[in-house]
């Protein structure tokens, strides 16, 4: 049974996306004991945020790429459009979030 991606799905992706990609570094920071920027740090995005923070923003936002990639729609890993929008949205954060940490880091501008 064929189902229709209405526009909103693919925005739902995109979006799910974006969040799918930021659980990585906040997961990965929190588990291995690190404090990382967060948005409840002091100053918000620039300042670090405890390992424990870490892990529960990282965990939300998982959460939320669930709700948008699985809730949404039908996603289907074997429809190319549905997993291009998914990774356009991961890609573009992904590049956003290498500059903004980077800053803080010593990685590349």
């Amino acid at each position: 049974m064929e189902t229709t991606t209405r526009w909103y799905h693919d925005v739902a992706y995109f979006f799910g996306g974006m969040f799918l990609a930021n659980t990585i570094p906040h997961l990965v920071n929190g588990m291995s004991g690190n404090a990382f920027q967060s948005p409840f740090a002091s100053p918000p995005g620039k300042g670090l945020s405890s390992s424990t923070v870490n892990v529960l923003w990282g965990m939300f936002n998982l959460a939320v790429a669930y709700l948008l990639v699985v809730r949404v729609g039908r996603f289907d890993l074997r429809r190319t459009r549905h997993v291009a929008v998914l990774g356009l949205g991961a890609l573009i954060i992904a590049l956003q979030l290498a500059r903004h940490f980077g800053e803080f880091h010593g990685g590349l501008r």
